[in-house]
């Protein structure tokens, strides 16, 4: 589909229009000319781009989906369809599925059932059988078929035996692994930040030590086998500086964090609002500018979504007995916005790093490259709501808000949508 994008600035580090206000021609996928004034020849949809940037797709390395057997969560159609409205060209679907993704045929189904899509699909398998942290699951062929990753899900490993010999066996292949930061032995039940807030308001919290100790584990096994070892949604300022130290000390370590930790805070939960229920849970204000902090000096190497779907009954109840997660994928950008970031800070945490680290080709904004691509305005407005929002649940927070940071057009696989 041929395309002509008009007076767009280009957010690409790895290119050389990077920082420039262009016009750009796409053509059966393929950038066909940048230049400062390209003519409109008639046969091509013309998007204007002024006030808006242009930079290569994001790519989201931590999401859940409902397929295959919970698509009444999300299913591939509606979840693509909310990663192409929040600028993402691909995403990272983890692995707790019913039949968890934990063999080669439901990484080919995953596949299969993405093909042809706007937004790549990439499966990462599980670690262990049926996400149980006691045998092995088979990535070595789940890599061969197509797992990009493996990860257990938002669950800690928390036997330090079955995780030594999970990183020996996906180093022989490599393999990357995704870890969560919770030690479950403190943690137990509670669902909340440990903290003076918490206490007022009666709930029994999960202490910044249980998640810094298991970091701390995983670093050392990590050192130990020298193998590579990335740690989703950390949510701590002691993470972050344990992170640091590790990438110091040469330990081949890689963090994400997820959007709303970055804003929100654990003052959030005085209404008892359950869509602010997540895991790891919302920390302080000071966490808050640990991690941007992290950010910003290259500790924490990306950004993710965390979209946890869930139908209304799992959200629509009291905080104690509510499922974790919110939807997040086209909230990503408006949030990181809000929480100070740059446009070339957001670029590389959002569509470079995360391809970096999980070894795929990272789109470049140049003449003769494959199109795929985001254009946003940071400064406009939109509403998320029932008519703008593109999944098939509803928990957010953010829900029949305006946010500032929209999303106006997604390229990729030689098809876009404009918004």
């Amino acid at each position: 589909m041929n395309l002509l994008i008009k007076g767009i600035t280009i957010a690409d580090p790895n290119s050389v229009f990077n920082g420039k206000t262009c016009d750009v021609s796409v053509e059966k996928g393929i950038i066909k000319a940048i230049a400062s004034k390209l003519e409109n020849s008639g046969t091509v949809e013309v998007y204007d781009g002024k006030g808006a940037i242009l930079s290569p797709g994001f790519f989201d390395l931590n999401c859940v989906l409902g397929d295959p057997g919970l698509e009444t969560k999300e299913d591939i159609h509606t979840g693509t369809a909310a990663a192409a409205a929040g600028g993402f060209t691909g995403i990272a679907i983890m692995p707790n599925t019913k039949p968890v993704v934990q063999s080669k045929g439901e990484v080919a189904y995953i596949l299969n059932r993405a093909k042809g899509n706007l937004v790549d699909v990439k499966p990462i398998g599980a670690i262990s059988q049926y996400l149980e942290g006691k045998e092995l699951a088979e990535m070595f062929d789940m890599k061969q078929a197509g797992a990009v990753a493996f990860a257990e899900a938002g669950k800690a490993i928390a036997d330090d035996g079955f995780m030594s010999r999970a990183l020996q066996y996906a180093l022989g292949f490599d393999g990357l692994l995704f870890t969560h930061p919770e030690n479950k032995a403190l943690a137990g039940k509670a669902q909340v930040n440990e903290s003076k807030t918490t206490i007022l308001l009666g709930m029994k919290g999960i202490p910044a030590l249980a998640e810094e100790l298991q970091v701390s584990r995983d670093i050392f096994l990590a050192q130990y086998h020298n193998a590579p070892l990335h740690i989703s949604n950390i949510s701590t300022a002691g993470a972050v500086a344990l992170i640091k130290k590790a990438k110091k000390d040469g330990v081949k370590v890689t963090c994400d964090v997820a959007a709303h930790q970055l804003v929100f805070t654990e003052e959030l939960l005085n209404d008892f609002d359950s869509n602010y229920k997540v895991k790891p849970p919302l920390r302080s204000k000071a966490d808050n500018k640990a991690l941007i902090a992290g950010l910003k000096d290259g500790t924490i190497d990306a950004v993710s979504s965390q979209h946890r779907p869930h139908e209304i009954e799992f959200k629509n109840v009291e905080f104690e007995i509510a499922s974790y997660g919110i939807i997040a994928l086209q909230t990503v950008l408006p949030l990181l916005l809000q929480a100070g970031l740059d446009t070339a800070l957001i670029v590389d945490k959002l569509a470079i790093a995360p391809r970096t680290l999980l070894k795929l080709e990272v789109p470049q904004i140049e003449v003769g490259q494959t199109a795929n691509f985001t254009v946003f305005n940071p400064t406009q407005e939109w509403r998320f709501d029932s008519e703008t929002n593109q999944s098939k649940s509803a928990n957010s927070p953010l829900f029949n808000t305006t946010l500032k940071g929209k999303v106006g057009l997604v390229y990729n696989n030689k098809q876009y949508k404009i918004y």
